[in-house]
């Protein structure tokens, strides 16, 4: 017999309130909504260790995600935020010397912003906690089944974002 969860309890007791309730669309959601809280109270303590705000750590995050360099506006369009908003945040990261303003190599009228050193190693930080514990989790599965699990959560999100839009 399979080893018996929260999840499974949390079931069993609305199995009998909501009679047409689809066991394995309850489980998977509700396991999915756990490890996203999980793994975002994680986050939220490593950043609070790190002395670094979300919206900080955020930013940083989507600088890195764009090789260390970006335009503002690209920055906003990550963060899906107002270009104003982003100025504030890069201003705040100026002060903390985690990024520095630098003239664009594509556009002499632009100002882009790049990670410093300081800026890179407290990104690192954080994510070497995070990751460290999104592979504690994941790694109870095998490289297969962790395949099979990020192929099947592709499918249910590309079905989501083709209903959405």
């Amino acid at each position: 017999m399979t080893e018996r969860d929260r999840t499974d309890r949390h079931v069993e007791r609305w199995l009998p309130v909501l009679p047409d309730l689809d066991p394995d669309v309850e489980g998977a959601v509700t396991r999915m909504s756990g490890f996203t809280r999980h793994l975002r109270a994680v986050k939220e303590r490593s950043l609070l260790d790190l002395d670094l705000p979300a919206h900080e750590f955020d930013t940083l995050h989507a600088l890195a995600g764009r090789r260390g360099r970006a335009a503002p506006s690209e920055l906003a369009d990550d963060l899906r935020m107002a270009p104003a908003s982003v100025t504030a945040r890069v201003d705040t990261l100026v002060r903390r010397g985690y990024v520095h303003r630098i003239p664009s190599t594509v556009d002499r009228r632009r100002v882009d912003v790049e990670l410093t050193d300081a800026g890179r190693a407290a990104w690192r930080a954080a994510m070497e906690v995070i990751g460290h514990e999104e592979h504690r989790l994941l790694g109870v599965l095998t490289p297969q089944e962790r395949r099979l699990l990020a192929d099947l959560l592709r499918k249910v999100s590309l079905h989501a974002e083709r209903s959405s839009g």
